[in-house]
Formats: structure tokens, sequence, C-alpha cells
């Protein structure tokens, strides 16, 4: 189990910035694909949907229900397409690192899920915070999210920042470790089918079962991460929060 990540290290001045290759280049496919979904499901709309069209569509109401579950349409609407991105990114994601999972070059491992990587779900988790903050700035004006802060009492306001850290942490966390520990587990499994014909027989069910488990995982843990963005940005930009 014990691999190396490629890395590629900018020097800016006197401060180095380390980019882990295999996590820039499994971002970068996440996004081709999604790019390819949507692309391939809205070239040629048709009144009666059919195929990957009728596969968007769906996924269009899904999220819609989200949003609508959380906050009004007329408020929530402006973030459909956010939570289409979401979704379909984080899905895409985290499934990627089933298919090929562990294929290492020179002891570099350079296929994995970019969502086991914490660098990348914090990143998600951060953004979501700034969006948050500048809807609810943006919506309700810097005199009320302010205000927020200190409801209902004012001697909250430590307990309110420290809410809003923990919110981050743990959006971004737990998906993280949800994906990173099935990969492991994959990893594990690998290795005693290695290990001699015993164990590769001995490991096929066990392999086979996790691999399903991983694929539900992987859709659940994206829907909740859009669920709770969802959460998130309702509790700034809602009258009724």
């Amino acid at each position: 189990m014990e691999h190396g990540a490629p890395t590629w290290t900018l020097e800016l001045g006197s401060i180095p910035i380390t980019f882990n290759l295999s996590t820039v280049l499994m971002l970068l496919i996440t996004a081709t694909i999604v790019f390819l979904i949507a692309f391939i499901s809205t070239r040629n709309l048709k009144l009666k949907p059919t195929g990957m069209q009728n596969f968007m569509e769906w996924v269009m109401d899904f999220v819609k229900g989200i949003i609508k579950s959380n906050m009004d349409w007329k408020t929530g609407g402006r973030f459909h397409v956010l939570g289409i991105t979401l979704i379909m990114f984080i899905a895409v994601a985290n499934l990627l690192g089933l298919p090929f999972s562990g294929i290492y070059i020179y002891g570099d491992l350079w296929w994995k899920s970019p969502t086991a990587d914490p660098v990348v779900t914090l990143t998600l988790a951060s953004m979501v915070t700034v969006l948050a903050t500048y809807y609810g700035i943006k919506l309700r004006g810097t005199g009320h999210y302010v205000k927020t802060f200190f409801q209902p009492m004012s001697f909250l306001f430590p307990l309110k920042l420290i809410e809003e850290f923990a919110n981050t942490l743990t959006l971004g966390l737990r998906l993280y470790c949800n994906i990173y520990a099935g990969e492991i587990l994959l990893g594990l499994l690998a290795v005693l089918a290695g290990g001699s014909v015993l164990g590769f027989v001995g490991a096929i069910i066990p392999t086979m079962a996790w691999l399903a488990f991983s694929i539900f995982i992987g859709f659940i843990q994206a829907f909740i991460f859009t669920m709770l963005t969802m959460v998130y940005l309702s509790h700034k930009v809602s009258d009724d929060h």
C-alpha cells in the first residue's frame, strides 16, 4: 500500500506551491466527462425527451426538488445550475476511481477519485461557504447578514463563528472520508487478490460487493453535498431563517 504522489512544485519567489499532478489530472477528466454528458444531453433537444436528454431532465427536476425543499423557488431558482453542476461533478468524481483504482507509474498513484483528496473536498466546501456569504449579503443586505451572528442572543456570536468554520470543515471532510475509505479498502482487496490464487478467489465476492456499495455511496455523497449546500444557502438568503 506504500505509494507516492506525482507532484510538481511552482516557486513563487520564496513561496513554493506544490501541485498533486494526479489530482489535477483526475479533476480535468471529471470536468471533461461532465461537460460531455451535458453536451450530448442537450445537443438535439426534443419535445418528448429520450435517452440522455431524459436523464438530464431527470437530474434537473431532482435538483429542483432539493432546492424547493429548502427555500422558495423564486429565491432558490438562481441556484439551480449550481446544484446541477455540483451533483454531477461530485458523482462523477466519486465514481471515477472505481474502475481503474490503483494505477501506479514508477511507484506513484495516478488514477484515483479526486474527491479522495481532502484539498479538493475542502476547496468545494469553502466555495459553498463563500457563495452563501456572498448571496446572504447581496440578497438580505450587509446589516441583516451581520445581525444573524448575534441572534437570538448577542453572547452567541463566538459560537456562530465556530459554526461557520465547523460547517465548512464537516461538509468537506464528510465527502473526503467516505470516498477515501472506500478506495483504501479496494486497495487492500487488490493486495489480497494479488497475493495468491487462493487470495484471488477469496477476494472476488468481497470486491464485487464493495464496488456495488461504493457506487451507491458515491451517488449518496453527491446528493448529501448538494443538499447541504442548498441548506446552507437557504439559511443565508431565506426570510424564514
